[in-house]
Formats: structure tokens, C-alpha cells, sequence
């Protein structure tokens, strides 16, 4: 999930403030034409073919590719030449969210790539001696190393949850590699510094998860297959409160929770950010780096779910100046906080309309 910085924004607006949101098409300067111009190449932008959510449940093509320290597991869709668009999922999900997302951009002509994070699916590490850390800046170079290992030299970046973290992050450390960013949520590069203050009390309950974790009983929920499951798929009902899953749905994405490293990774992370736990010394001068909140110069687009109880719906001018080069913002009306899976048609426009800022 999003830091307690940005929630701390949206105290006192709740979700009632979705009321005055819009709809992210056509709601900036990048509504779109309907003339399908070649991906990023300076035409006029495509128009993304809408499709109702649920409407694919399955990839076309599963791979796996040793990258840095892990075996990743990733969704591969589109022509092998195309402009690459890599999808970055959050916590507790998996690449599912981009089902429908994947083969919008794919018909497109994107090359589309969507891996598993580290301890989730069918990601794993090459080693039984690398410890199981889930710092930020760890994260960040699985997916430089993904895109070393795949010979990809540059991308659209675009994530929501931990993956817009991850995505933030590249596009603030190595500016080069990213081609344009979308960013649901806004700027999420983890300040550890100020996660040290206390929040108001409707911040803090909301995270009442991240202090879970941080207990003994918290640990022996993630530790135990069944319990562990139960509990993200109650996290899925309260921070999408309009997204009627079902079943089926969520058994998909759950198995990618039956990594046997999975409960590490995610204690680590969500302990990590409250100074629980230290950082890996090997992710230490990325996490100083990180620490003096980098600003991010390539061309962005950021989202805000209008039901997102971690986001405030808006303008995005809380986290504005983090972002110097060419930028848009849009808040998607009636969606939670999975964005691309409640409404992929939105979230593919999105990632069409930074590769063309």
C-alpha cells in the first residue's frame, strides 16, 4: 500500500470527496483523438479500446528469466519489437491486475511485460543464502535487472501500490532506463524519516494492518497459508469498496501468495518502512539517495482512484513538485485502489498518454 505521508493529505475528505472527481478519459489536455498513430512515435494519440473489466482472466504467454539475484517470473504480450510498457503490481496482488490491462497495450503494438515481485508467484530467489529483504530500493533494481536480463534499454513504466513505488523510484535514480511513468497515487518514494512521526488517528487506523504485521500474532497470520489468504482478501473489500470480485477472481491473484517467500518479503517491507527492521547494507546508498525525496523528471502521468481510501481525490497537488518534467494528472471516478484491474480501459489510456507527453 501507499505511505502514511500521502494519506495524512486526505484526513477530513474521506471518500465523499469522490463525489466531485471525474472520470479519468478525457478529463486533461491528453483526451484522445480516435486516430490510432504508432506508439510513442509523436502522432496523435491512440484512443484505447474499452472493454469491460473481467473480460480476460488469463495471459497468453508465461516466462521465466534469471535477473540479479531472482528467477522472475513475468507476462509477456504484444510484438517482440515493439515500444515496452512494464507493469508493475502492488500488495496483496499480483499480475492479474493487468489482465485486461496487457492486451489493450499489446494491440497496440507494445511489447508488454509484467512480473511477479520478488516472493510472489512464481519469482524466486536464486539462492537460499540471499537474505529475504523487501526494501524499496531492492525492489527497484529486481526491475532493473529484469530489464538488463531482457536486453530492454528503456520503457514506459507504470504501477500502482508498491509498483508505483518501484516505478518512482527507477524514474528518480535512473532516468535514462525510463521512457515515461504513470504513477497511481502520485509520488510514493518512501520517506522512512518522516513514517517516524505519529499520524492522526483516522491515519493510523487505516493502516491497521502495517502495525498487525509488526506483532508477533501479525507474523503468524502471514506464516500460516490459510490465514494469510483470508486476510488479503479482506484487505481487497475495504480499499475497493465498489469492486464486486468475484471468487474465481481472487483465487487467481491468491496463488501468487503461495510463494514460500512471501510472507518474509512482506513483513520485511511493511516493517521496514516504520524503522522495525534495518536496511540491507547492500541497499544502503540507494536508500540514502532515496531518502533526500529525489525529484522525477521524466514525462508522467498520475492517477488518483476517487475510492481509494489511501488517496485523496483531486488535482494531485500534494505530491506536484516531485514531478519537474512534461506531466498530467486525472482522479478516476467510483474505482479503489486496485486501479488497472477496475478499470483497465483507464489505466492502459493512461500509460498511451505519457508515452506521447
Amino acid at each position: 500500500m501507499i505511505n502514511r505521508r500521502t494519506f495524512s493529505k486526505a484526513l477530513g475528505l474521506g471518500t465523499g470527496a469522490a463525489a466531485v472527481s471525474l472520470s479519468g478519459r478525457g478529463t486533461d489536455a491528453l483526451a484522445s483523438s480516435a486516430s490510432r498513430g504508432r506508439p510513442g512515435d509523436g502522432s496523435q494519440v491512440p484512443t484505447v479500446p474499452a472493454i469491460a473489466p473481467g473480460t480476460h482472466t488469463s495471459f497468453a504467454k508465461m516466462k521465466q528469466v534469471r535477473a540479479g539475484v531472482l528467477n522472475v517470473g513475468y507476462a509477456e504480450a504484444g510484438p517482440a519489437h515493439g515500444p515496452v510498457v512494464v507493469l508493475l503490481h502492488g500488495w496483496p496482488y499480483d499480475i492479474h491486475s493487468y489482465v485486461d490491462v496487457a492486451p489493450l497495450l499489446a494491440g497496440l503494438g507494445y511489447r508488454v511485460v509484467v512480473p511477479y515481485l520478488r516472493g510472489h508467484g512464481s519469482t524466486n530467489f536464486l539462492s537460499d543464502r540471499t537474505p529475504r529483504t523487501a526494501e524499496q530500493s531492492a525492489i527497484a533494481l529486481d526491475v532493473i535487472a529484469l530489464m538488463d536480463a531482457l536486453r530492454i534499454d528503456k520503457a514506459v513504466l507504470a504501477g500502482f501500490d508498491w509498483g508505483s513505488r518501484t516505478a518512482d523510484i527507477i524514474a528518480a535514480l535512473w532516468p535514462e532506463r525510463v521512457k515515461s511513468l504513470v504513477s497511481t497515487s502520485g509520488y510514493l518514494i518512501t520517506n522512512r524519516a518522516a513514517q517516524a512521526a505519529p499520524s492522526a488517528p483516522a491515519v493510523e487506523h487505516t493502516w491497521w494492518y502495517q502495525w498487525y504485521f509488526a506483532t508477533p500474532r501479525g507474523k503468524a497470520t502471514m506464516e500460516a497459508e490459510d490465514s494469510r489468504l483470508a486476510l488479503c482478501r479482506y484487505v481487497w473489500t475495504l480499499v475497493s469498496p465498489n469492486w464486486n470480485f468475484s471468487d474465481d477472481t481472487y483465487n487467481r491473484t491468491a496463488e501468487a501468495f503461495k510463494n514460500p517467500d512471501y510472507a518474509a518479503i512482506v513483513l520485511f517491507n511493511y516493517r521496514w518502512r516504520i524503522g522495525l527492521v534495518d536496511t540491507d547494507d547492500r541497499y544502503a546508498r540507494h536508500e540514502k539517495l532515496l531518502a533526500g525525496q529525489p525529484s522525477i523528471h521524466v514525462p508522467t502521468v498520475t492517477l488518483d482512484a476517487a475510492l481509494d481510501p489511501f488517496t485523496p481525490p483531486g488535482d494531485g497537488s500534494g505530491y506536484r513538485d516531485h514531478f519537474t518534467g512534461p506531466y498530467a494528472h486525472r482522479t478516476i471516478a467510483d474505482i479503489g485502489h486496485n486501479l488497472p484491474q477496475e478499470a483497465p480501459t483507464d489505466f492502459a489510456q493512461a500509460v498511451v498518454d505519457a508515452d506521447h507527453l
